[in-house]
């Protein structure tokens, strides 16, 4: 082989391994969730801005396993309406959202997708046994390869004659959430039921170290139920209206409730603390907005009107951010 013969052999050879490096690239960002970021994502990040996140009343995420579907929460200013939406990506983009088929005539929230995606819990207000409920309850479909069952009542133990809501469920079946029934600690506390030969056993309140005379509400459970983390408001360590907290599963004690700083929570409300399906995301509801520091100049009527009916108008945005940020312990 002479010379010029080496030197198109190595061009050759240089040119397969920048396409193979391409095609390596290509292939991992094609097996990528569409929520997953190219860089870190250190500070709160509203997600799918303009969207999913576009200036109305936005919260409470459920990812299906897969993450290339979104179900979300949409509710009126006055928070008296609230409405469960879908989302799915497609063409390198989030879809503009559509009405959930089981959701629209009822107050139905707090959607919740089990790990291996064969169940989606939420809790409504619609009718109990052709009959209104002054109260919410939890309710539960079964995936079909049509699409989602018809929601069928979990029933008590688990529901009571009070309001539950926020259902996460654990890798063993035990279902958390909250409720205002009657018995509890404060004005609203949060329970667990474990799931025993099929069927949910009696109610547990999580006791005071996690309930106080406060509220508590919207409890995420981790897979293993090793740490917990939950909405709480009116405790001295709270940064607004509603905080972020989590707390710690040791040989079945739980520990003091830590608030989980000021990257997560702000002067508003934080609630519906979910991780994304990967495990390397945390996303949460913020009412943070534009008007909560003085203004850095005069806004003319269009500016205005922008940051009104856009996020951050304090209505409520759904961010994101790396889950290491919350220093979660092992």
């Amino acid at each position: 082989m002479n010379n010029h013969q080496c030197v198109i052999a190595i061009a050759v050879l240089f040119m397969l391994c920048v396409l193979s490096d391409q095609a390596t690239a290509q292939s991992k960002t094609r097996m990528e969730p569409p929520y997953a970021s190219a860089q870190p994502i250190s500070e709160p990040t509203i997600f799918a801005e303009g969207i999913i996140s576009g200036g109305e009343f936005d919260s409470h995420p459920a990812f299906t396993p897969d993450g290339k579907t979104l179900y979300f929460v949409r509710s009126t200013p006055a928070f008296n309406l609230w409405t469960i939406l879908v989302s799915r990506f497609a063409n390198g983009r989030w879809n503009t959202p559509e009405v959930a088929p089981f959701s629209g005539q009822y107050s139905d929230a707090d959607p919740f997708i089990t790990s291996d995606g064969s169940r989606l819990y939420f809790n409504s207000n619609r009718l109990v046994a052709g009959k209104l409920k002054p109260d919410l309850d939890i309710w539960v479909m079964e995936k079909t390869t049509a699409g989602w069952g018809e929601p069928k009542n979990v029933g008590v133990p688990v529901n009571s004659s009070g309001s539950e809501w926020y259902p996460t469920v654990a890798a063993n079946g035990t279902i958390y959430f909250g409720s205002d029934r009657e018995g509890g600690k404060g004005r609203t506390d949060i329970y667990r039921s474990r799931l025993v030969d099929g069927k949910y056993s009696e109610a547990e309140n999580l006791g005071d170290l996690i309930n106080s005379q406060f509220n508590e509400f919207e409890p995420l459970i981790a897979p293993d139920e090793s740490f917990l983390i939950f909405m709480a408001g009116g405790r001295p360590d709270g940064r607004g209206g509603f905080d972020l907290y989590v707390s710690y599963n040791r040989n079945g004690v739980w520990t003091k409730p830590a608030n989980l700083g000021d990257k997560i929570n702000s002067s508003g409300n934080e609630y519906s603390p979910t991780i994304s399906p990967d495990g390397r995301y945390f996303f949460w509801t913020s009412t943070r907005g534009f008007a909560d520091k003085p203004l850095e100049k005069r806004l003319d009527y269009q500016e205005l009107m922008n940051r009104l009916r856009g996020p951050r108008n304090g209505l409520g945005d759904i961010y994101q951010i790396d889950i290491g940020v919350l220093n979660i312990e092992k």
